[in-house]
């Protein structure tokens, strides 16, 4: 008898916890097309693109330069010793691996400059979408991309009105 009781107690608990489960809200969103629409994000694209180009400015400098000694070098070699040739060459070896580490930093800084200035703005988001899945006791907010099929609870428009996005 003691046993039946516990069997039904769990089965009960087993209910219980369907019943709850099945309770559960899940929205779905497009989380890429938000972030893509805010106005911070326009700025840290425009912010981005400005580095970008200077930081290419100054490599195009600098290779041009390089280009330009490796031609003044060719135009002399045949009037240089061994030993002065082998000198500028191992120089322009040592120029040009300096040039490929500078542009390797410049794009771990552009990395780590889009890191930086997108942060405040996903955590926006993020604090928005949170906000609204509160207001409408949604207990999941999914991005669409994570998704096969999405009928349910939109919450893009929610979310956009959250943000002053139209």
């Amino acid at each position: 008898m003691k046993k039946l009781s516990v069997l039904f107690t769990a089965v009960l608990m087993f209910l219980a916890v369907g019943v709850v489960k099945a309770q559960q809200k899940i929205a779905h969103l497009d989380y890429q097309e938000i972030l893509a629409q805010m106005p911070e994000t326009k700025k840290v694209t425009t912010d981005l693109e400005t580095f970008t180009k200077t930081k290419e400015a100054e490599l195009k400098k600098l290779g041009d330069a390089f280009q330009a000694d490796i031609k003044k070098y060719q135009d002399e070699a045949p009037k240089l010793t061994e030993a002065q040739r082998a000198a500028k060459e191992t120089e322009f070896q040592k120029t040009q691996q300096n040039l490929q580490q500078m542009a390797t930093t410049a794009q771990a800084d552009l990395l780590k400059k889009r890191e930086t200035l997108l942060k405040p703005v996903v955590d926006k988001l993020n604090a928005a979408i949170a906000k609204v899945a509160k207001a409408n006791l949604w207990d999941y907010v999914v991005d669409n991309q994570a998704l096969i099929y999405h009928a349910g609870i939109d919450a893009s428009p929610d979310v956009k009105k959250e943000l002053g996005i139209k």
